[in-house]
């Protein structure tokens, strides 16, 4: 039976997560009832990495098996044609059966957006987190510096984390200012739930000058959730990319900022 990969975007606000609901609000409901709509048939899906409530995606990627024989562009087009207008497929790619769209990917990248300005921006609401006062930009880069590498991250993972081990290599946080904007980019091989925002929240501290850039080191060092920041809300954040063997041939990640940056 052939494993169909698909690529997604989503506007987080309108759903709550992706992972299927009672209710049926979340994106995986509202995907699946496209696919059943298509074709004709209910299909399973499994993604790359669950979203929360709120968060954002440029790069989801689900697989799903299926032995309805369609031209790829009409897995885009045609689920596209049942789907709300807050979720698109963007590609689909027919894939090796072993590929499973968790396990096989080797790294995600997710990038936080901060609106960084007085007075608070309607249109910003559910696209960036906000903060009112001054940040520096540049204590928050050397904080950051800190947390790079394979560390244990209780520090930054939530109460309901589920995942067997806390411990995670974080690649790639780096800090950028665009104008009244500041973007926090983490890639790792995997995050733990709600860590990006547990970051955010801890850097933010220290880009109001409530904490030194040395604290961040100290938060992970001591590997308790209790004397960190809060968790940063979602609507700032997006999962940007997932990295797959290239010899899959997926479409690169583009490099994207909400509309308002």
């Amino acid at each position: 039976m052939p494993r169909i990969a698909l690529g997604l975007q989503y506007d987080g606000a309108a759903f709550c997560g992706w992972q299927t609901q009672p209710n049926g609000g979340a994106v995986q409901d509202a995907l699946e009832r496209a696919l059943r709509q298509f074709a004709g048939t209910a299909l399973a899906t499994v993604c790359a990495g669950r979203t929360d409530a709120g968060v954002h995606a440029t790069f989801q990627v689900v697989h799903l098996d299926t032995d309805l024989s369609r031209p790829l562009q009409s897995w885009v087009r045609g689920v596209n044609s049942h789907l709300p207008e807050a979720l698109a497929v963007r590609w689909a790619r027919e894939v090796p059966s072993d590929f499973h769209a968790r396990f096989s990917a080797r790294a995600r990248r997710y990038d936080y957006w901060i609106i960084n300005e007085p007075v608070r921006s309607p249109l910003a609401r559910a696209r960036a987190g906000w903060v009112f006062r001054p940040l520096d930009a540049a204590a928050m880069q050397r904080a950051a510096e800190l947390l790079i590498g394979r560390h244990d991250f209780s520090a930054f993972r939530s109460a309901e984390c589920q995942a067997a081990s806390p411990v995670r290599e974080l690649r790639r946080l780096e800090v950028q200012r665009r104008g009244v904007f500041i973007r926090v980019r983490a890639e790792a091989n995997a995050f733990l739930h709600h860590m990006v925002r547990n970051i955010v929240g801890a850097l933010v501290y220290v880009g109001l000058g409530r904490q030194p850039p040395a604290w961040v080191g100290d938060l992970l060092a001591r590997r308790d959730r209790a004397l960190a920041a809060p968790t940063f809300p979602a609507a700032g954040l997006y999962l940007t990319h997932v990295e797959y063997d290239a010899a899959l041939g997926f479409p690169a990640a583009e490099e994207w900022v909400p509309c308002l940056a």
